[in-house]
This record gives C-alpha cells, sequence and structure tokens, in this order.
C-alpha cells in the first residue's frame, strides 16, 4: 500500500466505526475541498452511497460557485441534504471579531439542526495541519451537552484504538481527515477524480467584493462565506499545478481566512470551544 492508500484504509475504517457505534450520524459538507473528499470516502466505505443526511449551515453568505456544485452533485451524488438557515449575526457574541461571528452563526445553526433532530454523531472535515486549536483534536472526540469542546476531557487514540462507547446522551465529533495534510488531499482529489469548486483553480481577477486586484492570477486555498473570504496570488490553474505549489509554498492555507488571521488569537479557540467544527 502506498501512501494515499493507508490514509484511505483508515479513513474508510472510522467512517465504519462510527457507523457501528449506535450513533445518529449526520455529516457536515461545506462543498469544500476536504468535505468532498469524505464524501468520496463515505461512499467507498458503504458500496456506493452515504447511509446518512449530509448538514449545510446556511447563512446565505456562500459564493454563487458554490451554490452551483451544491445544486449539481446533490442530485448527482444522491445525497440526503439538510439545509438549515443560521440564525442571524445578531444572535452571536458581539465581542468576537467580525469574521468569528460568521461563523458562530454556523455553530448556532448546527447545535439548533442537532436539537430538531437528534443526532449524536456529527462527521466533519477538520485535519490537523489546519490550524494549532485543531491538532489536539480526537478522532472521536465527545462533547458537552451544547456541543462544547473541552481539550482537557478527551480519551486517548493509541495505535488506532478508538473509544466509541460513549454515555447515553454524549454527542460526538468525528473526524475522519484528522491525520491527513492539505498535500494529501489535493494527490487523493486528482487519484481519485473527485470533483471541487472551480474557485480553488487560478484565474485572472480585476475586482472581487469591491476590492481592486489589478488583473492578477489567484485561486482559493480554501473557500468560505462572501466578505470573509479571499483569493490569494497563485498561478496554479491545474491539479497537477496545485500539488506543485503545495510541495513548496510557506504560505498558509487559511491566509485567504481573516479568522486565521484574526489580531485576536483567542477567537479560534473560543469558537471551538462553543462547538465550533
Amino acid at each position: 500500500m502506498n501512501h494515499l492508500d493507508q490514509l484511505e484504509s483508515q479513513s474508510l475504517f472510522i467512517f465504519r466505526e462510527a457507523f457501528h457505534a449506535t450513533l445518529k450520524l449526520a455529516m457536515l459538507w461545506s462543498f469544500g475541498k476536504d468535505s468532498n473528499v469524505m464524501i468520496h470516502l463515505a461512499r467507498k466505505a458503504f458500496f456506493g452511497r452515504v447511509p446518512f443526511p449530509l448538514i449545510h449551515c446556511d447563512t446565505e453568505l456562500e459564493m454563487d460557485e458554490v451554490y452551483a456544485f451544491r445544486d449539481r452533485y446533490v442530485k448527482e451524488w444522491g445525497i440526503h441534504l439538510i439545509s438549515h438557515l443560521c440564525p442571524p449575526l445578531e444572535t452571536t457574541d458581539a465581542t468576537l471579531p467580525p469574521a468569528a461571528r460568521v461563523a458562530s452563526r454556523k455553530t448556532l445553526g448546527l447545535k439548533e439542526v442537532i436539537e430538531k433532530y437528534g443526532f449524536t454523531g456529527i462527521i466533519a472535515g477538520i485535519r490537523r495541519d489546519e490550524e494549532a486549536t485543531r491538532a489536539k483534536e480526537r478522532v472521536f472526540s465527545p462533547r458537552g451537552v451544547e456541543g462544547g469542546w473541552d481539550v482537557k476531557d478527551q480519551p486517548p487514540e493509541l495505535w488506532d484504538q478508538f473509544k466509541t462507547d460513549f454515555a447515553p446522551g454524549t454527542s460526538v465529533r468525528i473526524h475522519p481527515l484528522l491525520h491527513w495534510t492539505e498535500l494529501d488531499i489535493w494527490q487523493y482529489i486528482k487519484r481519485e477524480d473527485i470533483p471541487v469548486v472551480p474557485l480553488y483553480f487560478a484565474r485572472t481577477y480585476g475586482k472581487f467584493e469591491g476590492r481592486n486586484l489589478d488583473g492578477k492570477l489567484m485561486r482559493f486555498r480554501s473557500l468560505g462565506e462572501k466578505g470573509i473570504t479571499w483569493p490569494i496570488e497563485s498561478n496554479a490553474s491545474t491539479l497537477d499545478e496545485i500539488i506543485a505549489e503545495l510541495k513548496v509554498t510557506k504560505v498558509s492555507e487559511r491566509s485567504g481566512r481573516p479568522m486565521g488571521t484574526d489580531e485576536d488569537e483567542s477567537s479560534f479557540e473560543r469558537l471551538r470551544a462553543d462547538g465550533y467544527m
């Protein structure tokens, strides 16, 4: 087995462990590269179908290309999609930075979905290499009643021995991609021919969200909502060029996401403690 085979095998095992853990499962779908890889893996794990619903916590601020991608592939992949409108900005913590408040809307929306449908296991596509706080995560991560994450109260996971027998009423987050890197994701997308939103590929931008970009070649490394996500300079317009770029770049994956560079460095950890994915 090569490196991608090993990653795939471990993720398939995690999906099946979650499915057999008597959890009422749902999976988050952001329409980004990571969650599209998760759908592909779930279909492999369960013989061509995803046996649980996908959740989209909708702020109504996704980019047009993202909504178009959703509408196409929810049909092509036979997805049972729960699209839930998030609470308004006014309901979030006013002490958070602006970008973090938008993310907080999604946290509140997820809590509403969990309460409405009674889900006890939520599958999410986070990776340890994305952000320092996520590096502390577990594959099977128990959460508090309100979805909060206590980094000091996480089970040990040694040699892929995962704790899946939680007390009744426990909410669990499952992370099948925790051990992957951004480069792994793109290499796997190429190998498996997984569709992605076209915004990931470089193109010439004149203006974007009111900003004059002077006809630069740019692409998105990470997709988020309008107003809090911007493209970065890049010539990578094909999968091979993206992979080659990632092998040498020193630019952070979340450099186009203000929440990853907020002056208030604690905002991300505050969101995570409150249940943000």
